[in-house]
């Protein structure tokens, strides 16, 4: 009997499926069209089309993990339904006054407008009632008006709300008595409250995270419900040991969780497919000898970067998606509206623009022929021969001609020749993702220089080695089925749950018996959480950290904190950690000046149930010379358009082994990407079948 654990990732143009042999250890990757309409379509034709790949059936699956972009897509696309809001009173605008914070600074003052509030102020409802940052109560709450709000939005139809009181973090009772008048006076209503989606000060924040999570909540509970009957229904609802097959969907903090759990918290998806392919990115260069990477997701629409240091990706409480701010834990993803798709245009000013809009797959570019008019970044690489003239190993044929028509066009509108045109268009590309990569890595106070690019996606390998030059990294590495590397995530991930609670108190006021007290009930917490998962106590792995900062600054920075009794010695352990992650990311810290007290504010617990993580295989080696091997044609490629077109060998990757080694100019092409070697830089097969790409000079 075959025991297979399947990863499956759901992106905008196709589904990535990734299969295990548990016995064995093989996997075995495929792809198939992702299908909008309805989501659950593609996800069971990719497990039907990797089935029979393998040769199995439905009753020999043991697990399956799935990342999806369904949170992602409808707050990326703004399209939140009717939402309402119950607050404390006196706090009705707090959604309207938000932070005084302008992006991009003040210079941008000007011209910046406030965007639409997630809930318009007549949406907003106020309740009576008071409780301090201790949690006492000031003021009883005020059943009369709960009742009253609760009725009210009943009338209006609206079923969606969030609740957020002052405070709540540190007494829920009042949130809880809220909730169950809105059981009672309008049980058809999708609730969420503050104070179980984040435990944590700063009442804008804390309402806004509330507020997507309710609008979030009605589509992740549709989609994955329907995910889950499709799939029971498909394997008969065993697996290959008799039981229920467990079905994780992966979050936003690098950890998965079951189906049934995360309907409770869809927040905790909304970076779902990105967190995946850095996780994944993350262990294939572990393995390979590089701890220290930058990841480079390029996909139809944008491309995904992260930092990865030993392994792990970088996590941060202090992301947004589209233009709401998020508070939860999630990995460090800054996304750019850079991918195939992204339509090259003209600006008012006459300037050369790309993107963010994207011809995504429906049109697409112009060479996918399907009445796309504008050119895109993959129209620019097909004519200069950086690309083949077709994709998926000949699947999809592009049509050549209408994408160099659309570039002549383009070129004709700015005075310049044709392949100025299309390596402008590569080039603002390229600054994109480079400025993209300075964000999560310059500006957390890392130099670049020590970092190793890992490209992974079907577009994200076409402009690694520019990246280089611009960002002089130490080189570049790509995986075997680049395409397919978010999907082998979803099979390394843990299940993973996080648990915060706001205390703020300065170092030498804290009373270490209280936090001992409540990292011991977060720990509790994320215990039950666990064995309600499935995993036996000597399983349990659980990780704190803590939020600390400067008497008087007004963000903080997370910091590891050790296992332990809480003590004077554990106390001076995280003062010291903290000085230290202050000065890298800031370059100074206070350490020693006993003018500057050190406070600490949010205390976090990490609950873990480790998954056995799939052993990445060796490759062989190749006999005779590379060159004479692998080269399967050669064609006329540009990567430079004052040396124009240069005759350059297309090399099959199926076809190199460890140890090759060849320079550029050179095109290497596999099933579902394409990776143009620049002249100027050699590429070294590994042992794990990474192609390792370094400037010749650096060797």
């Amino acid at each position: 009997m075959t025991r297979i654990r399947i990863g499956i990732d759901t992106g905008g143009t196709f589904t990535d499926v990734v299969a295990l042999d548990e016995d064995s250890g093989e996997l075995v990757t495929t792809k198939t069209p992702s299908t909008p309409g309805n989501p659950a379509d593609g996800f069971i034709a990719g497990i039907e089309k990797i089935l029979g790949i393998v040769g199995a059936g439905g009753g020999d699956i043991t697990a399956v993990s799935h990342g999806t972009t369904v949170a992602t897509n409808k707050l990326l696309e703004g399209k939140v339904e009717a939402l309402g809001f119950i607050t404390t009173e006196g706090y009705e605008f707090m959604l309207e006054i938000a932070r005084q914070s302008v992006p991009d600074g003040y210079g941008n003052s000007y011209f910046w407008v406030k965007p639409d509030r997630i809930v318009p102020a007549d949406r907003v409802r106020t309740v009576g009632g008071r409780l301090d940052f201790t949690g006492a109560e000031i003021r009883p709450f005020d059943e009369e008006a709960a009742v009253a709000a609760a009725r009210w939005f009943r009338d209006q139809g609206i079923t969606t709300l969030g609740v957020c009181f002052l405070h709540a973090y540190a007494n829920d009772e009042h949130e809880l008595r809220m909730r169950d008048i809105l059981r009672r006076e309008h049980p058809d209503a999708v609730v969420s409250i503050s104070s179980e989606v984040l435990r944590e000060y700063r009442e804008y924040e804390r309402a806004m995270t509330t507020l997507v999570d309710a609008a979030v909540k009605p589509n992740v509970s549709r989609y994955v419900t329907n995910i889950t009957e499709r799939l029971h229904a498909f394997t008969g609802g065993r697996s290959a040991g008799g039981a229920s097959i467990p079905f994780y969907v992966m979050k936003s903090n690098g950890g998965v969780l079951s189906a049934d759990e995360v309907v409770h918290q869809p927040i905790t998806t909304v970076l779902s497919g990105p967190a995946a392919g850095a996780l994944g990115a993350a262990l294939i260069a572990e393995v390979a000898g590089f701890p220290r990477i930058l990841t480079c997701d390029g996909g139809g629409t944008s491309t995904d970067v992260s930092v990865v240091l030993d392994g792990q990706p970088t996590l941060t409480t202090e992301g947004t998606v589209g233009a709401y701010p998020s508070k939860i834990p999630m990995i460090d993803v800054v996304t750019v509206g850079a991918g195939g798709g992204s339509i090259a245009w003209l600006s008012p000013e006459g300037s050369l623009k790309v993107g963010p809009h994207s011809a995504g797959a429906d049109p697409g570019p112009l060479c996918y022929g399907k009445g796309g008019t504008q050119p895109t970044i993959t129209d620019a690489h097909v004519s200069l021969g950086r690309i083949p003239p077709h994709l998926l190993g000949g699947e999809i044929p592009l049509d050549v001609e209408a994408a160099r028509h659309g570039i002549a066009d383009l070129a004709e509108q700015l005075g310049l020749d044709f392949e100025r045109c299309a390596t402008g268009i590569l080039e603002i590309s390229a600054w994109n993702q480079a400025n993209a990569l300075r964000q999560v890595s310059v500006k957390r106070g890392l130099d670049v220089r020590d970092f190793m690019l890992t490209t992974f996606g079907g577009s994200g390998s076409l402009l690694a080695c520019r990246l280089v030059d611009i960002l002089d990294l130490a080189g570049v590495v790509v995986p075997p089925d680049p395409g397919n590397v978010s999907a082998f995530g979803l099979l390394t991930v843990d299940v993973k749950n996080d648990y915060v609670q706001t205390h703020v108190a300065k170092e030498s006021a804290l009373d270490h018996a209280v936090v001992q007290a409540i990292l011991d009930d977060l720990t509790d917490r994320a215990r039950s959480a666990l064995d309600k998962e499935g995993f036996t106590a000597d399983q349990h792995q659980f990780l704190r950290t803590i939020d600390v900062r400067y008497v008087g600054q007004a963000y903080e920075v997370r910091v590891p904190a050790p296992d332990g009794a809480v003590d004077d010695t554990y106390v001076a352990q995280v003062a010291d950690t903290f000085h230290a992650e202050h000065r890298q990311l800031y370059g100074y810290d206070f350490r020693g000046d006993r003018d500057q007290q050190v406070e600490w504010v949010n205390l976090r617990v990490t609950g873990i149930g480790p998954i056995t993580r799939p052993e990445i295989p060796m490759l062989d080696k190749a006999d005779g010379e590379v060159l004479e091997r692998a080269v399967r044609s050669r064609r006329q490629v540009c990567f430079d358009a004052d040396e124009g077109y240069v005759d350059t060998p297309v090399i099959w990757r199926g076809d190199l082994g460890a140890g090759d080694a060849f320079s550029g100019p050179a095109v290497v092409e596999e099933f579902g990407s394409t990776i143009p070697v620049h002249p100027g830089f050699e590429v070294v097969v590994d042992d794990w079948a990474n192609l390792v790409i370094r400037k010749e000079a650096a060797r």
